[in-house]
């Protein structure tokens, strides 16, 4: 059958489907305003509890001198970590990319490969080699080392896809090969640093157990302080609030200068990778970047993680417990997955099938949730629950909740991508033959975006394998997971103990690594 003879004919099948056939969509959409209302509790809640004390008790818990220690704190530690994180990430990018150093495709993985060890265990780590670290320029070492590859990833993706022929171009023209990067190649590369800039800002701002275990002060841990002190305390809420300012103010930031500029050519560009430029007799000290990166990064939390469990002996394997904690560590992982996939299907399908300015509008109130730390997440849960729904407070429910809300985002972006490449005309084929919108999308759509489901899922539960924060403060009473046994034996100063937990957390995570790398190679074809 021709082409056109087959666009014929679907648009012939298409036209003997009955209107009623799609009202299907008015359902998802409606799922899809459901699941935006969810996800706008956190935002909600700040809103809710200021109006709730007034605006002279909130402006005196907001405007004190310690909330003025902390955002001095958090200024320093954002404007210290971002620029030294995107210098070493477009480096060792240069280098594994463009440059003829040996082996760049293993330095390559292991520039990704520390997003594999949660960021509490690199402090873990670090102070158990030194154990009177602490303060901003510790906060600074481990962060950077612990969210390097949050920029390297998209930094050394977009590497990869640009076009040689601009740099052959001004190379011709006698710039040298310094000049070129910086005047051409740089330039390009504006939107990924961006956006890894903001992911690494957003985690800082997140981030607990790695700045509590080296005792510098932030908003996470002085909210969390504050919340096992007093309990939902008008003060932890109130500095909730300005973590969620700081997360938007970080939002705005990122997309003004990021600007309406674009960075696209109209054809497909020369098909040749870019030449890679010798390093000649600089090679030695060249190298000297992704070992000794790779060393601090990776090497550091591996070693340590040796010799606390050669300490420990067999005495720090109580396989029952860690059986235990493994167990509950998985359901949550796994029910959490499922939970949050559900959620974020209805906006998945809508941003491919029926995308419009209602949808933009619901797919922004499901990914902004995924700017917002865990513990100002946590504390809205337990806010609502301690005041509105008693018995939900401290419930596997309420964690559950916690977790759909924090990696929403994660699932959506998963979710889409594999619903995209499903066509739609399988879909109204199946409603044209008698299938109602639900079973189409049931037994057409979601079988051919099977394998991009399970890695969305994937990726969810591997982030709640390493939560830390949420689970501290919603977990049920007598839950045990990975990384909250982890904590415990910290807080104990017993480092022997919390080594196989540390291990076992970064041998679940590692595979994210390796998916992330690879998907990250497999997108533009090599």
């Amino acid at each position: 059958m021709s082409l056109l003879s087959s666009q014929r004919f679907q648009a012939d099948l298409f036209r003997l489907v009955p209107i009623s056939r799609f009202s299907g969509r008015d359902a998802v959409a409606g799922a899809a305003v459901l699941v935006s209302l969810f996800a706008l509790l956190p935002l909600g809640f700040v809103i809710w509890i200021t109006v709730q004390i007034g605006w002279q008790t909130a402006s005196a818990l907001v405007f004190r001198s310690r909330v003025g220690e902390l955002l001095v704190n958090t200024l320093l530690l954002e404007a210290c970590t971002i620029p030294i994180a995107i210098a070493l990430a477009v480096t060792l990018a240069w280098l594994t990319e463009r440059s003829d150093l040996r082996g760049a495709r293993i330095w390559s993985w292991l520039a990704v490969a520390p997003l594999g060890v949660p960021a509490f265990v690199h402090s873990y780590a670090w102070v158990s080699v030194v154990p009177s670290m602490g303060g901003l320029w510790a906060g600074v070492l481990i962060s950077v080392l612990a969210y390097f590859p949050f920029l390297y990833l998209p930094v050394s993706a977009q590497l990869r896809r640009l076009d040689p022929a601009l740099e052959d171009v001004a190379a011709s023209l006698g710039l040298s090969p310094l000049r070129v990067f910086f005047r051409v190649v740089l330039p390009q590369l504006r939107l990924a640093i961006l956006g890894g800039a903001l992911l690494v800002g957003l985690h800082l701002l997140a981030e607990y157990g790695l700045y509590a275990m080296i005792q510098f002060d932030t908003f996470s841990t002085a909210i969390v302080d504050q919340f096992q002190s007093s309990y939902n305390g008008p003060a932890a809420n109130m500095l909730g609030g300005v973590l969620v300012v700081a997360c938007l103010f970080l939002l705005g930031l990122e997309a003004l200068l990021r600007g309406g500029e674009r960075y696209a050519r109209v054809g497909s560009g020369a098909a040749r990778p870019a030449t890679r430029i010798r390093l000649g007799r600089t090679t030695p000290l060249w190298l000297l970047v992704p070992s000794a990166t790779a060393a601090l990064s990776l090497g550091v939390p591996l070693a340590t993680l040796g010799r606390w469990l050669a300490v420990g002996g067999a005495e720090v394997w109580p396989l029952d417990t860690i059986a235990g904690a493994l167990g509950q560590t998985l359901g949550f992982a796994l029910l959490g997955a499922v939970l949050t996939s559900l959620l974020a299907f209805p906006m998945a399908w809508l941003s491919v099938r029926a995308p419009g300015r209602l949808q933009r509008l619901l797919e922004a109130c499901h990914y902004y949730v995924g700017s917002l730390p865990g513990v100002v997440v946590a504390l809205a849960l337990v806010t609502i629950t301690v005041r509105v729904a008693l018995p939900l407070y401290q419930t596997m429910a309420t964690l559950l909740a916690a977790y759909a809300l924090m990696f929403l985002p994660r699932a959506l972006v998963g979710l889409r991508a594999s619903i995209a490449q499903a066509p739609v005309e399988l879909e109204r084929a199946a409603m044209a033959l008698g299938r109602t919108p639900f079973k189409a999308i049931w037994q057409i759509t979601l079988r051919l975006s099977a394998p991009g489901v399970a890695a969305s899922m994937a990726l969810v539960a591997l982030g709640i394998t390493t939560e830390l924060t949420a689970t501290l403060m919603l977990a049920p009473s007598g839950t045990v997971t990975l990384s909250t046994r982890f904590w415990s034996a910290t807080n104990d100063i017993d480092y022997a103990r919390a080594a196989p937990y540390a291990l076992m957390m970064v041998l679940l995570a590692l595979p994210l690594t390796l998916l992330l790398h690879f998907q990250s190679r497999r997108s533009i074809g090599q």
